[in-house]
């Protein structure tokens, strides 16, 4: 199985922790989209012949684009590649543009889930954000959603937001969870370098919350989501049983995927590439019918250290019969050794063959995983 990733980096407003590649969006999408169906056949082949299982529309904002302009493009995959037949497709939404004639138009498509970026049930939170929804719409869109007979929804939160304490967030999470969400993205605010907010934190007008704090966050995350029957199975990521983001968790699992639009990544297990970081260049690169791409070649260090970075996320963990059968025994004992003072302080456990992360652990998972990576220069 194999997944899709479609980039529409249009915003009708920039978010200000935002550092994906997006611009202001305009009316005329149709010079973009159609660059967008010839990259898919111009690298139809590039996931040779594995079946299509997932197809993600991400950005940016996808639902700044009509829905007849969203099927055109999921029609175009369809034709080009060997799709399952019940593939999960996923679109985000952002609260503002939904309405129900969005949405009829929407059914008429082979989307089956939403994700909708609700980052927030406090106004105040949004406004620091420059988020372009309020706290009623996201309601009001969440309501329209679920109306529209769309049954696997999953909503986006962020926490660790200056200004926000336990008992705000705790809120926030019974809100989410009073709706009939089958899933939860919940994300630490990172005040990124070059975002709005990176420009507040470098003049000194801005510092990230204490972490104490976010680790009390963290904490309620985690217990929230358990109560309402959620299963913990990334650290950013939750899900009902049999809702668990397919496509998310291929990422996870290092299953092969196709990434159309400019910025997008595309991963074949042993090389990894990136379209060019630009709408225009990335348009006269596909009409020219020479694609604009940095590649980069795997090697075996690389490939270790992936897979340690991305499994160890993860509720599945780290497989050491995996890692003995891919990358020898001297991968297996460097993993095995490392990761024992992780275990006595109780930070990681050992289930059968398998590593994995403890909640205390998963608070400073970023450290762990650094540890565990093989050095550069080795």
């Amino acid at each position: 199985m194999a997944g899709i990733y479609i980039h529409i980096p249009f915003c009708k407003k920039l978010c200000s922790y935002c550092d994906f590649y997006h611009i202001i969006s305009h009316s005329d999408n149709k010079q973009y989209i159609d660059a967008l169906n010839r990259e898919a056949f111009m690298r139809r082949d590039y996931l040779g012949n594995q079946t299509v299982s997932t197809i993600y529309i991400g950005g940016g904002t996808p639902s700044v684009l009509e829905p007849p302009e969203i099927k055109s493009i999921l029609d175009n995959i369809t034709r080009n590649f060997g799709v399952d037949e019940n593939p999960e497709v996923t679109i985000e939404l952002n609260p503002d543009d939904v309405n129900d004639d969005f949405l009829d138009g929407l059914k008429k498509t082979i989307v089956n889930r939403i994700s909708i970026g609700i980052q927030s049930w406090r106004d105040k939170d949004l406004k620091f954000m420059n988020r372009r929804h309020t706290a009623s719409a996201a309601a009001i869109a969440l309501d329209k959603i679920f109306d529209a007979g769309y049954e696997n929804v999953t909503i986006d939160l962020i926490y660790g937001i200056p200004g926000m304490f336990a008992a705000d967030w705790s809120s926030n999470l019974d809100i989410s969870f009073s709706y009939n969400i089958k899933h939860l993205s919940a994300y630490h605010l990172t005040i990124e370098p070059g975002t709005m907010l990176g420009k507040m934190k470098e003049k000194g007008a801005l510092s990230e919350i204490d972490e104490n704090e976010s680790a009390s966050q963290f904490q309620l995350l985690i217990d929230k989501a358990r109560a309402a029957g959620f299963i913990h199975y990334e650290i950013s990521n939750f899900g009902l049983p049999g809702f668990l983001s397919i496509h998310n968790s291929n990422y996870w699992k290092q299953v092969s995927y196709l990434g159309l639009g400019p910025s997008a990544h595309s991963f074949n297990g042993y090389s990894r590439q990136w379209n060019v970081r630009d709408v225009k260049k990335y348009i006269k690169a596909v009409d020219s019918g020479c694609l604009d791409f940095d590649i980069e070649e795997l090697d075996k260090k690389t490939r270790f250290n992936e897979y340690i970075m991305t499994s160890l996320r993860t509720m599945w963990g780290i497989s050491l019969d995996y890692v003995e059968e891919a990358f020898d025994k001297e991968g297996y004992d460097y993993i095995k050794n490392l990761s024992g003072k992780f275990i006595d302080y109780g930070l990681m456990k050992q289930e059968k063959n398998t590593l994995v992360l403890t909640n205390q652990g998963k608070m400073i998972s970023d450290n762990i995983i650094s540890e565990l990576m093989l050095p550069v220069d080795k």
